[in-house]
Parts: structure tokens; C-alpha cells; sequence
């Protein structure tokens, strides 16, 4: 069976009844376990002290951030490629899950980098990137409302999802391309010099694998009411023909 037998909205609607449950049960487990496991039994940070535990929540959301930039850049260059509906509905669906999880990483880090920086906000690359990253995504789903043509709101809407990619692509590697700011390198990396302490870092995938979860989640809900949206909206129009 073909991936792109799923692109149907019945087979597609079909699938995520059975699937949906399931991922998110597998993410409640997985955060309420990570993120029980990182604030209550972890320890303080030698330099940071307490205040190192917001990464249970920072480093998850902003990964999910940049991540959920790049499925709807995969959705939309999709749409844009093969014309299924399900794809460009999947990319509106992610927009708003991914400008929370933009909107959670820019306020957890100035309450991380507060106490270590002694300030709430630096014009750091990566911060920078970041922020225009949160404004694209405003700018992604104001232009999905702005048009009423769904189709042609997802064409243009798809052509801004290739151009915010440069801004989610720096957001993620900024750290590597300048060595000046005060952002630190990656939380978890292949790199052992870089890479957090190892009792954080079981706790840490945890709660990421919980977040990417929820994620999942989120957008399968959201798609199939985009799907039941759309499916209304064609049955009003059908029925106005018909008055």
C-alpha cells in the first residue's frame, strides 16, 4: 500500500481515529515521566542551581518549534508538487501548535537567561532568528485567513513556508555560523564536550520525545477539523447552487 493512498480524507480520517488515541496517551505518559522525573529528581546544577530545570521545558518546545517549521515545509512543498488537499491542511494545522511552542521557547528562555545573562532579552543570533521565526508564523496564519480561496491560500501560504525555512534553519544552527552571542551551543549533541550531563540528559529526551508526541497529536486533531471544516464548507456552497 502507497503512502499516498493516505492522502485521501476518508482514508486519511479512517487512520487517525485509530492512531490518534494512542499518540496521545504515548505523550501524556511520556511528559508527565520526563517532566516529573527532571523537576523532582534531578539535581540542582552546580553553577545554574535550580533554575537549569527550565530546560525540561525550553529545549522540548523549541525543538518542536523549528521541527514543526520543517513538516510544513515537507507538507507544503507536497502540496505544491502533488496538489493533496490533506497536505496543505496538515500545514495549517501545524501553524498554530508551532507558534505556542515558538511563543513557550522565547519565554522560558528570558526566564533561563535572566538570571544567567542578567537580562531578559539579547539581540543573539539564534534569539533573533528565533523571534523572526515567531513572527512568520503569525505572518503564516494571518495570510491563511486573509484569502478565501483555500487553494490559492495554500499556494501562497506554501511559498511563505519556503522563505520562513531560512529563518527556522538559523534558529537551529545560528550557534554554529557566529561564535558571538550568549547563547549556548546544543543541550544534546553527538559531541560528549557539548552534551548536557548524563543525569539530565535521560529526563531531557524524555520530555522531548513527549513534546514531539504531542505534537503528532495536536495536528492529527487539528487536521481532521480541518478536513470536517472543509467538507462543510463544500456542502453549504452545494447547497446555495441548489437555492
Amino acid at each position: 500500500m502507497s503512502i499516498w493512498e493516505y492522502a485521501n480524507p476518508v482514508r486519511f480520517m479512517r487512520l487517525t481515529d485509530r492512531v490518534l488515541p494512542i499518540v496521545a496517551g504515548l505523550a501524556a505518559l511520556a511528559l508527565a515521566l520526563g517532566l516529573v522525573w527532571g523537576f523532582f529528581f534531578t539535581p540542582d546544577d552546580y553553577k545554574q542551581g535550580s533554575t537549569v530545570k527550565i530546560l525540561y521545558i525550553h529545549v522540548p518546545a523549541a525543538t518542536m518549534a523549528v521541527s514543526a517549521w520543517f513538516m510544513m515545509l515537507v507538507t507544503s512543498l507536497i502540496w505544491l508538487v502533488r496538489r493533496h488537499h490533506v497536505s496543505a491542511l496538515s500545514a495549517k494545522a501545524a501553524a498554530p501548535v508551532g507558534m505556542v511552542f515558538t511563543l513557550i521557547g522565547l519565554i522560558t528562555g528570558a526566564i533561563w537567561g535572566q538570571p544567567m545573562w542578567g537580562t531578559w532579552w539579547a539581540w543573539d543570533p539564534r534569539l533573533t532568528s528565533f523571534l523572526i521565526l515567531f513572527l512568520f508564523y503569525l505572518g503564516y496564519m494571518a495570510l491563511w485567513e486573509a484569502i478565501e480561496d483555500s487553494d490559492m491560500a495554500a499556494d501562497l501560504t506554501a511559498v511563505l513556508c519556503i522563505v520562513g525555512s531560512v529563518f527556522a534553519f538559523l534558529s537551529r544552527y545560528a550557534v554554529n555560523f557566529w561564535n558571538q552571542g550568549l547563547h549556548q551551543g546544543a543541550s544534546l549533541s553527538l559531541d560528549k564536550k557539548e552534551h548536557v550531563s548524563d543525569v539530565f540528559w535521560q529526563p531531557l529526551v524524555i520530555s522531548i520525545g513527549g513534546f514531539g508526541l504531542l505534537f503528532v497529536a495536536l495536528v492529527l486533531a487539528r487536521t481532521r477539523t480541518e478536513i470536517r471544516l472543509r467538507r462543510a464548507s463544500a456542502l453549504m456552497a452545494r447547497e446555495r447552487r441548489v437555492a
